[in-house]
């Protein structure tokens, strides 16, 4: 009986379903214990679709080699840049551009993994992971096989016993658009953590179903969606998505310290699990 589907974001291609849970559970299970519910492993599941972004065996070890040079589509470069803007603001020692017109030049990639390189969130992540992860999101935009394939993943998890979608950074995306096209699952709840949905032409204007004069479509599957975001978080650049989402979301802020994307301490807040705990009545 799976009650709660999580569903990963980015960076997940060498894990599985099993060892992404054993991640995620032990956390989970701490955010509801501060509010006073308990929840069985055997009613969880992981959809897993970080394999789909695996790349098939080479003679290298690791990633592909990638570098700036490599980054020719303008959706990944945008991923590029928007990370480095939002970390130079957030972060002292990350150099930022000195005008937005130069984020144009055929330099300012590698300009921005340079200056990457010296953000603490980003920390421990190499160029060509860097624009790996950024190609995740290019080939799931991209790509329809890829992502029809994702949305089965989680698709397929989802039952008459699923009371709650638990969906991280570019999950969120995927549970979002997983839900707008299944009108007749219902009576969801939906969580979404350092989520990058409302972020303008990279991420909101390419949904599905498209945005209508700037809101989106409400998932008519969720009765209640809460949105949880840390303010220092570079991928959810845009913290609050009722203005474009519905005003029925709730939106809240956490602080995660110094990993403000890792989905550990989103689900070990109170406010994570608050929302959680309420869902499972």
């Amino acid at each position: 009986m799976t009650r709660i589907v999580l569903v990963h974001g980015i960076g997940q291609q060498l894990a599985g379903p099993h060892s992404l849970l054993d991640v995620w559970y032990p956390s989970l299970a701490d955010g509801l214990a501060l509010n006073g519910c308990r929840v069985q492993r055997s009613e969880v599941a992981a959809a897993f679709y970080g394999d789909l972004f695996r790349p098939a065996g080479h003679r290298s070890v690791g990633l592909p080699h990638l570098e700036a040079d490599d980054v020719t589509d303008s959706l990944e470069r945008d991923v590029l840049l928007s990370w480095w803007q939002e970390a130079a603001r957030q972060e002292a020692l990350v150099p930022g551009p000195e005008d937005r017109g130069r984020l144009r030049t055929p330099q300012a990639v590698q300009r921005a993994l340079n200056a990457l390189s010296h953000s603490s969130f980003f920390a421990g992540l190499s160029e060509r992971l860097l624009i790996f992860s950024a190609r995740q999101v290019r080939r799931y935009f991209t790509e329809s096989a890829v992502r029809e394939g994702v949305q089965q993943r989680m698709s397929t998890l989802v039952s008459e016993s699923t009371r709650v979608i638990v969906a991280h950074s570019l999950g969120s995306v995927v549970a979002y658009e997983a839900l707008c096209s299944r009108p007749d699952w219902r009576d969801i709840v939906l969580v979404t953590l350092g989520s990058p949905l409302a972020v303008r032409n990279l991420i909101f204007d390419r949904l599905r179903p498209t945005p209508t004069d700037g809101r989106a479509r409400w998932p008519s599957p969720v009765r209640r969606w809460t949105n949880v975001a840390d303010r220092g978080d570079v991928v959810a650049l845009v913290k609050t998505l009722a203005p474009t989402f519905g005003d029925s979301i709730t939106d809240r802020l956490v602080h995660n310290g110094a990993k403000a994307h890792d989905v550990r301490p989103y689900l070990t807040a109170r406010e994570t699990g608050e929302a959680i705990a309420a869902a499972l009545g």
